[in-house]
Parts: C-alpha cells; sequence; structure tokens
C-alpha cells in the first residue's frame, strides 16, 4: 500500500519529535471512516473526555464524514457544551460525526467525486487543509482501509515535515487487522447478531422445509460470522424448551456455518444438510459474506456481467448478494419450499457498545490521547506479536485481512456439536 522507504521516514521523523520535550499540542481532530461498528461514537466520547480531562485547553475540531471533510475542511467545533456532555454519545451506535469511504491516494475516484481538482495531489490537499486547520494531532478512527489511508497520510506529512501526529483507533466488526488482538466493536456486533438471530430463527416454522440463510458481514474473515454463531448458541443453551408440541432446541439451532477460511463442498454439505431437513424439517445456515465469494465471481464473469467494485477495489458485496446465491444453491439440494435468506450487518454494525466493548474502547482512547500528546504516531490496539501489549503500533505494520483461525478449539467445537465436518 505504501513504501517502506516512506515508512523508514516516518519512524526517523516521530523518533527525532520524541526526543526530549514533545511539540506542544494546541489542536486536535477526530474523524471516523469507513463502515459503521458499536464504537465509532462511544471512541469519540472517549477521546473529547480524556483530552478534558488532562489537556483542557487543548482545542478540538470533528472532520465530518472522514477523509471527505478533511479534503473539504467541512468540521464541528467541540464546544464546553459538547464536552460537558460527551458520556451521553456512549448511550448510541453510529458515529454523531458521520463516515464515508475515501482512499486518499485514489485521484481518479475524489476527482470524479468533486473532492479534489484534475492534477492535484490529494494526500497534499489533505495535508495542507490540516496545516490550514491549525491541527496539530489527527485521529483516525476506522478498519484496516482507514489507517492504511492514515499511514499514506502520516508518511506524507512526515516525508514533507509538515510536523503534525497521527494516532488512529482500529474499528472493524470483522475482527481483522494485523496485528491487533481485538478490534474495536467486534463484540458488540457479535452480540447484537446473535439478537438478530434470535428473532429470525423464530421464522423456521413459518413454513414446511424452510430454509433460512443469516448473512453476517465478514469480507475476507469468518470471526464475526463464527462468534455470532456461537453467541446465539450461548443464548440458546439458557433456554427452556417444549419439544412435546414443537417447541424444540435443535429446530431453534443454527446447523451450518460457513467462513471464508474454511473449504465448503457444497455437494456434501447439501447431502447432509438434507438430512437435518428430513429429520427437523428446517435447516438455519450462518454464512459470512465472503464465504464462497470467488465462485461467485467466477459465475458473474462467465456471464458476461461486471463485478461491482467500491473505491478501494473491494467488490460491493450488497450487489453481489452472497446470501442469496446460496440461498438458490441449498434450496434446490435440500428441496426447500421455503427460503429466507436475512442480513444482520445494518442492525449489529449500528449498535452502541455493549459493556466489553465500553471497557476496551476506553482503555484505547486513554492511550491514543496519552500518545498523541507525546508525540507518538500508530495505531493503538493489542499488539498480538508482542504479547497483546496495549500500545501504539507502527503504521507499516498494521495491515487487513487478517484470517480467522479456524483450528481454535471453541470453534471446532462447535462445528462438531452441530455435525459439520
Amino acid at each position: 500500500v505504501w513504501r517502506f522507504d516512506s515508512c523508514h521516514r516516518l519512524n526517523s521523523v516521530i523518533a527525532r519529535r520524541t526526543k526530549g520535550f514533545p511539540m506542544a499540542v494546541k489542536k486536535v481532530a477526530l474523524l471516523t471512516a469507513g463502515g459503521f461498528a458499536p464504537c465509532l461514537s462511544t471512541a469519540i466520547s472517549g477521546l473529547i473526555q480524556r483530552y478534558t480531562e488532562v489537556a483542557p485547553e487543548v482545542e478540538i475540531i470533528a472532520y465530518k464524514h472522514g477523509y471527505e471533510g478533511l479534503l473539504k475542511g467541512d468540521f464541528i467545533e467541540v464546544t464546553d457544551t459538547v464536552r460537558k456532555n460527551a458520556e451521553i454519545l456512549k448511550r448510541f451506535g453510529g458515529s454523531p460525526i458521520g463516515n464515508s469511504r475515501v482512499k486518499l491516494t485514489n485521484a481518479a475516484d475524489l476527482v470524479k467525486r468533486g473532492l479534489v481538482a484534475e492534477g492535484d495531489d490529494p494526500l497534499k490537499v489533505a495535508a495542507d487543509r490540516l496545516v490550514s486547520d491549525g491541527v496539530d494531532v489527527l485521529h483516525t478512527i476506522g478498519g484496516d482501509d482507514t489507517n492504511t489511508t492514515a499511514a499514506d497520510l502520516a508518511a506524507y506529512l512526515a516525508e514533507h515535515d509538515y510536523g503534525l501526529t497521527v494516532v488512529g483507533l482500529p474499528k472493524t466488526i470483522d475482527n481483522d487487522v494485523i496485528p491487533i488482538r481485538q478490534s474495536l466493536g467486534a463484540w458488540t456486533a457479535a452480540e447484537q447478531g446473535s439478537r438478530f438471530a434470535q428473532n429470525i430463527v423464530g421464522e423456521h416454522n413459518s413454513g414446511s422445509r424452510m430454509l433460512i440463510v443469516h448473512e453476517v458481514m465478514g469480507r475476507n474473515c469468518g470471526w464475526l460470522t463464527a462468534a455470532t454463531a456461537a453467541k446465539y448458541r450461548e443464548w440458546l443453551d439458557t433456554q427452556e424448551w417444549v419439544p412435546e408440541i414443537g417447541l424444540s432446541k435443535e429446530a431453534w439451532d443454527v446447523h451450518a456455518v460457513y467462513v471464508p477460511e474454511a473449504h465448503l463442498d457444497l455437494e456434501a454439505e447439501a447431502e447432509r444438510l438434507n438430512k437435518v431437513m428430513d429429520e427437523i424439517g428446517n435447516v438455519t445456515i450462518f454464512l459470512s459474506e465472503g464465504a464462497g465469494l470467488d465462485a461467485i465471481i467466477e459465475e458473474m464473469e462467465k456471464a458476461g456481467q461486471e463485478v461491482p467494485r467500491d473505491p478501494f477495489g473491494h467488490v460491493k458485496l450488497d450487489k453481489v448478494n452472497p446470501g442469496a446465491w446460496f440461498g438458490k444453491q441449498f434450496a434446490e439440494k435440500l428441496g426447500a419450499e421455503k427460503v429466507m435468506v436475512q442480513k444482520s450487518g445494518y442492525f449489529s454494525r449500528s449498535a452502541a457498545s455493549n459493556e466489553a466493548d465500553l471497557e476496551l474502547i476506553g482503555r484505547c482512547t486513554d492511550l491514543a490521547v496519552d500518545c498523541a500528546l507525546a508525540g507518538r504516531a500508530g495505531v493503538i490496539g493489542q499488539d498480538e506479536e508482542n504479547g497483546d501489549e496495549l500500545t501504539n503500533i507502527a503504521f507499516d505494520r498494521i495491515k487487513g485481512g487478517k484470517p480467522f483461525d479456524v483450528t481454535q478449539p471453541w470453534f471446532t467445537d462447535m462445528l462438531s456439536e452441530i455435525g459439520q465436518a
């Protein structure tokens, strides 16, 4: 995504700035970017509260709609009233300052969207805007795309001696950022996906030979799908059942969990699930939206269809619709008389943070502010390559696409319990 020499220069500049006394921080800017996750509003709250606690003299602004607002110079001032009421933000999901998907190195897309002029270097436009707005520290809150974009910007700032510090926070419900153990908001998303399923799976008796496909977000990583299924099955274990009238745990259970990291033998699974359908009368599948994506893309390209992609080059999964594709494949093979495909993504990702995430986000935002005031750049997270230490991880170590480890006992035990090889 960016060059090693830029990384080296960035780290050299950071090292020079942190020798002795760091530069005084007078103004900081916040932005949230990418898709929503159940941590954004909480993280904004945490940053505001921490600055108010340890450095109340520091001005705070928030760019509206992520990097789009940065390029346009569109921001909100964090007033004394906002500081006083920052705790309220933790009660809500989404992001009060707004998000967008903007890649600062994709000049053609930014020109098309009217965010930069033809011939402009978007990184320079962003850097100059930060200087014009008097910003000393930029806090980015987002996933791997947001933080690799932050890395591009941080490298540019360092290479051209702008003297700004960028400190990122890892947001993604996929929990797939290398080398971060737990991304902010992922625990909440799994819990909310379970709540979604508790109602959706209740539809299993709305028709005979019912097939339910619960599509969970996760383009390249199956962690969220697996964790959602595990949380849902934890809920099942707390319930009482009356099988004599048809209220059985077997019918409400998950019968298959498909993630991108595990091979899916469609024919073998169809044979297994046919037996479940014959015995119980319904089948419920938890499907990661990225599972089997290659097969879907191949089918589209063979048919001469254009595969829609976003500015980062990712396939637009809402256009490809993996859940519907799998629903069609299995419906034919299982002889399903009714098929229901439901997606929990937007329900899950826009939720307010749960207790576990509130605690983790609080520790991360506190450290993010401390690092910013000390002039230490990086992405705040539990560094699983260094004993899960919570620290500021150098931008050049941040990557997306961390695979879910399908050999973990909690996952393999769950598959064994539902009869899936």
